[in-house]
């Protein structure tokens, strides 16, 4: 009992080791978790930037390479236009972007059309989506980079005066934006995008070039916030989101020197390229826009040569794209909890099959202790069943040897008491040997149509030597509507036979036994009753198991050996039938065997 006792604590201390172990790994899966989370939001939010910075770039390209000053325009001079368009196609990696290019002169209402065999510019009819435009442009209070419906950029191209040439801003601080008088509009190009190339070719090469993996889904929309391009199906809410088709100046840098300007070029005086000009905020004056913006413009001018660039300000980002990018799993937020869920279960079904592993382990250790000390109260108890019947046997013989019986009567007895002791051994081993057949499961049961109420009766008989003249009251009562059941007479009769001797063995001084069948709802019942000893709640669960004695009885000194209800339940189980009783200490026991019959 001590060993029992102490390994309870053992174990309790484990599994509280265990429950420790598994708070630190939920402690530091969270911290993981969530950086992680970090991570993979910064990633997702500079890969959706690149993604936008490398579109933006293409289509910024297609539209500031093209700002040249009217007096090409003025003259028909296409070098200058040829240069900038090889320029840009040598540059781009989607030189099919441009569809068409076209020139329109408001004064003149005059359009041409750029030939890219004759590398020149002719008199040519705008497409009416294109020339839905004119009217667009030149009444418009703000200017308008992209038009959706055309899918055209609109790049308008002023008059250089020799006051735009030379701008100087004076370095200082805490100064109020000074205004830049912006050029008279010359005319406009219309620079008319392939929209099947952008959602066919360069969208999808940038998604791939970006998310790979197919773990995001991508989600491109226009002004209206209708579909212009997807990778797995509508979005719900957008980890990361860029805006497409802006025009902002400080995200564009072009001809940043002399040597990227053409050679003819740099002998304009309308070319800025010997100027100093410091990051400064311009506010381009308007008083019918609704609210002016500013940007900063910012050279660099390290080096031996001055850098500088030339831009128009760009307004109405309305019919800009935007990008929203989503994690499949709903959100990075998700997928993160859904990876730490699963990493969390995983270690608690370890946590749990450790636990279980622990407490089956001690259960079967301290089961094991028990069945051995049941083991060894039955050696001990078949040990002293055996000694008692031997002992009368060699006494009996040694008399017998030694002559103290002479006469015939004398003689007759001792050889009685000898058969009988004889037969108590027998009974006992040939028990131990049915026990080590029904757990071995070799024991064969022979099964035959039998009357139920004659196996009872004749089990009854063979048990009358165990109530002698002890002046046992017998009660029976059969029933008369049992059918025939499928049984082994010999096997059914010893289950029978044994709760009738123990019925005898724990009498206790009351010597009454009750034995009668019944038949009820296809079942056939015996049922074994005395007014003896009876057994305690607590035993009546266990009465059954091999080896097991209740405490009483040992303290009785009653013999036995703890296997008679167990080849009871044995017996009983293989006939397809239950084995029960019900008890109360000091009032008796009923012991009901019931079978099932098949009518």
């Amino acid at each position: 009992m001590r060993r029992s006792w102490v390994t309870w604590p053992i174990v309790g201390g484990v599994i509280l080791l265990l429950t420790v172990f598994l708070a630190i790994q939920y402690r530091w899966q969270s911290r993981a978790a969530e950086a992680e989370r970090e991570i993979m939001q910064n990633r997702v939010q500079a890969d959706t930037r690149r993604f936008a910075e490398d579109f933006n770039r293409e289509i910024q390209g297609a539209y500031f390479n093209f700002q040249m000053d009217s007096d090409a325009w003025e003259r028909s001079d296409w070098i200058e236009f040829n240069e900038r368009y090889e320029f840009w196609r040598s540059r781009t990696a989607y030189p099919d972007i441009i569809k068409d290019l076209y020139y329109w002169r408001p004064e003149s209402d005059s359009s041409i059309r750029y030939d890219r065999a004759g590398k020149t510019f002719a008199s040519t009819q705008m497409p009416e989506n294109i020339a839905a435009l004119k009217k667009l442009v030149s009444e418009a209070k703000t200017y308008k980079p992209f038009y959706q419906d055309a899918f055209t950029l609109v790049l308008p191209v002023h008059s250089a005066g020799h006051s735009f040439e030379r701008i100087r801003i004076s370095p200082g601080e805490n100064r109020e934006p000074e205004l830049m008088q912006m050029p008279a509009r010359h005319g406009y190009l219309f620079i008319h995008l392939d929209r099947d190339v952008i959602t066919e070719q360069m969208l999808p090469e940038l998604a791939a070039k970006y998310f790979p993996n197919e773990e995001f889904k991508l989600d491109v929309r226009d002004g209206s916030q209708a579909a212009v391009f997807q990778t797995g199906g509508e979005i719900s809410q957008s980890d990361a989101t860029e805006k497409l088709l802006t025009f902002a100046p400080e995200n564009m840098i072009f001809f940043s020197n002399k040597m990227s300007v053409p050679r003819h070029a740099a002998k304009e005086s309308s070319v800025v390229l010997d100027q100093h000009i410091e990051s400064r905020t311009f506010v381009a004056p308007s008083p019918d826009a609704p609210a002016a913006k500013t940007f900063t413009l910012s050279v660099n001018t390290d080096g031996k040569q001055k850098k500088t660039a030339v831009f128009t300000a760009a307004r109405g980002d309305d019919e800009g794209w935007t990008l929203g990018v989503q994690h499949t799993s709903g959100s990075v937020d998700a997928y993160i909890g859904a990876e730490q869920n699963k990493k969390m279960a995983a270690g608690f079904a370890i946590y749990l099959l450790v636990i279980g592993s622990i407490v089956a382990i001690a259960f079967s250790a301290m089961r094991s202790q028990k069945f051995a000390q049941r083991q060894i109260d039955f050696v001990s108890s078949v040990s002293h069943e055996f000694r008692t019947p031997l002992a009368v046997i060699y006494s009996a013989g040694e008399n017998l040897a030694d002559g103290v019986a002479n006469d015939a009567v004398k003689v007759e007895n001792y050889g009685t008491l000898i058969k009988n002791e004889g037969r108590k051994l027998s009974a006992k081993v040939e028990q131990i040997l049915e026990f080590a057949g029904a757990r071995s499961g070799k024991r064969k049961f022979n099964f035959a149509q039998c009357d139920l109420n004659e196996i009872v009766e004749a089990s009854l008989a063979d048990c009358s030597p165990v109530f002698g003249d002890g002046g046992f009251t017998i009660e029976t009562e059969f029933s008369t509507r049992i059918p025939s059941i499928s049984a082994d007479r010999e096997a059914l009769g010893s289950a029978v036979q044994n709760l009738i001797q123990n019925a005898a063995k724990y009498s206790n001084g009351n010597r009454w036994v009750r034995v009668s069948t019944s038949f009820e709802n296809g079942t056939a019942a015996v049922h074994v009753e005395d007014r003896g000893i009876g057994v305690s709640k607590s035993d009546l669960s266990k009465i059954f198991d091999p080896f097991y004695r209740a405490k009483e009885v040992v303290d009785e000194q009653i013999h036995g050996n703890g296997l008679g209800l167990s080849l009871v339940k044995e017996i009983v189980g293989a006939h397809g039938g239950t084995v029960s009783a019900k008890s109360e200490i000091g009032k008796g026991s009923t012991f009901t065997i019931e079978l099932p019959v098949a009518v």
